[in-house]
């Protein structure tokens, strides 16, 4: 759901390893400074990672995973991943942690044998009963020639209802968006169906009950499950055809305006955290901010930045050819001094189909071409999509729309200190108030439902 700059986290085959859980503690060298890591795993097998000497605390992991000897996890709100050899006596576990290029050596060494990892808490999750009804339903998407699974919630009463479709991010994201134990999605469509607006979301493809999840999608053919929610939300008796609308979340942001581009036709638009500017800028300034929040001296972010300027424009050269496309982002990484083997593995997530076609594409022309009302929300503390520079370019390529920049907010739209990805899994809200009032607000104003 997050779009994320240069990452090389691979997926983890191996089952989880409750036999790793306790305590595991080591050191990172970091430009220059020492940072402790903790990573801590249950006796199910779930898993988070503390940095002590950065404040954060209980950051989701994914794994660990044990195979032939081999721990991995990752760390996806950081985009990190590790990988190191367990010793024979299961107390040591001897590796590196990798972070963009960068591949740092470090010792985990079990400090606890035993430890507990209570869930955060999540107070704005709805809960059942529920005001309104739910139903999970199955809809075509016959250009693709898959179907894809959801849940529909409507208002008390016969309708027919406005209506909008939810688009995730970026990410293989079910149908609530789950991420850190939030479920945005979920919070969204409960606020606007108690609201009289009926509320489609759904399971992206590979996910949950839908159809496709293959290597070669990319936003555009997202753009056609899109499409075809909306044609079939039209059929549905309890739908107002002319008032269904969508609200798209980051890459979803992006798909939104593609749709009504390609004649879909939606009655509003909704863009939380929506991209203005071609992925390749997108990313290489998130990589800027995310490093200097992160608190590495100024001179190894400019260093690190014009290593993903460089990467993000080969990658752009090489959009439609991911052989050339990785020919060029090796050719650079081995240069600054990376052994090949390890940057084949590093340049494998930047040169698939979706992330060439990201870094490649523009989305003015999409965005220009919008005839319906237009409500771009940003966050002013978001540093992966950030509102100074997307929202000049939204006002400049679609001088209608309106545009409103929520001070403290980060890319969730919660309630931030700093932005930075480290914090979303520790902020207790899902989705800060004033978002919540300004888009249902809006949303009802729209679609002829009465202020309250």
């Amino acid at each position: 759901m997050i779009l994320t700059s240069m990452i090389a986290v691979a997926a983890l085959q191996a089952a989880p390893a409750p036999q790793l859980a306790g305590q595991w503690e080591g050191v990172l060298s970091v430009g220059g400074q020492s940072l402790r890591i903790v990573l801590r795993v249950d006796p199910t097998g779930a898993a988070v990672v503390d940095s002590p000497d950065q404040g954060s605390n209980g950051i989701p992991a994914d794994g660990p995973t044990l195979e032939g000897g081999v721990v991995r996890f990752s760390v996806p709100a950081v985009r990190a991943s590790f990988e190191g050899a367990l010793s024979a006596d299961g107390r040591t576990i001897t590796g590196a942690l990798t972070q963009g290029p960068a591949a740092m050596p470090v010792v985990l060494t079990r400090t606890a044998d035993v430890v507990s990892i209570a869930g955060p808490s999540r107070p704005q999750t709805p809960v059942a009963p529920f005001p309104y009804r739910s139903e999970d339903v199955t809809f075509p998407n016959a250009v693709a020639g898959i179907t894809l699974a959801g849940t529909l919630t409507l208002p008390t009463g016969d309708g027919p209802f406005p209506a909008a479709i939810l688009i995730t991010g970026s990410g293989a994201q079910d149908r609530d968006e789950t991420i850190f134990n939030h479920k945005p999605f979920l919070v969204w469509a409960d606020a606007l169906t108690r609201r009289g607006v009926a509320v489609l979301r759904y399971d992206d493809r590979g996910v949950g009950g839908s159809g496709g999840g293959t290597p070669d999608e990319t936003s555009a053919d997202f753009a056609t499950d899109a499409a075809a929610a909306m044609a079939w939300l039209r059929t549905r008796p309890e739908i107002d055809a002319r008032g269904i609308g969508l609200i798209g979340h980051s890459e979803g942001g992006l798909i939104a305006p593609m749709v009504a581009e390609g004649g879909g036709e939606p009655a509003w638009i909704v863009m939380l955290a929506g991209t203005s500017v071609n992925g390749g800028d997108i990313l290489v300034e998130q990589q800027r901010r995310l490093a200097t929040a992160a608190g590495l001296p100024a001179a190894q972010v400019e260093t690190g930045n014009a290593s993903q300027r460089a990467l993000m424009d080969a990658v752009a050269r090489n959009k439609d050819d991911a052989a050339a496309a990785e020919r060029e982002t090796v050719a650079l990484l081995t240069a600054g001094g990376m052994a090949e083997t390890q940057a084949k593995q590093v340049v494998r997530p930047i040169v698939s189909a979706w992330y060439r076609w990201f870094v490649a594409h523009d989305p003015a022309p999409a965005l220009a071409a919008v005839h319906v009302p237009l409500l771009a929300l940003y966050g002013g503390k978001d540093l992966q999509v950030p509102a100074d520079q997307n929202a000049p370019v939204l006002a400049r390529v679609q001088p209608a729309a309106e545009i409103v920049i929520l001070p403290d907010l980060n890319h969730l739209m919660q309630t931030a200190e700093t932005g930075a990805p480290s914090e979303y899994g520790t902020i207790e809200e899902t989705i800060a108030p004033e978002a919540l009032k300004t888009v249902v607000d809006w949303v009802a104003a729209r679609s002829g439902l009465p202020p309250q």
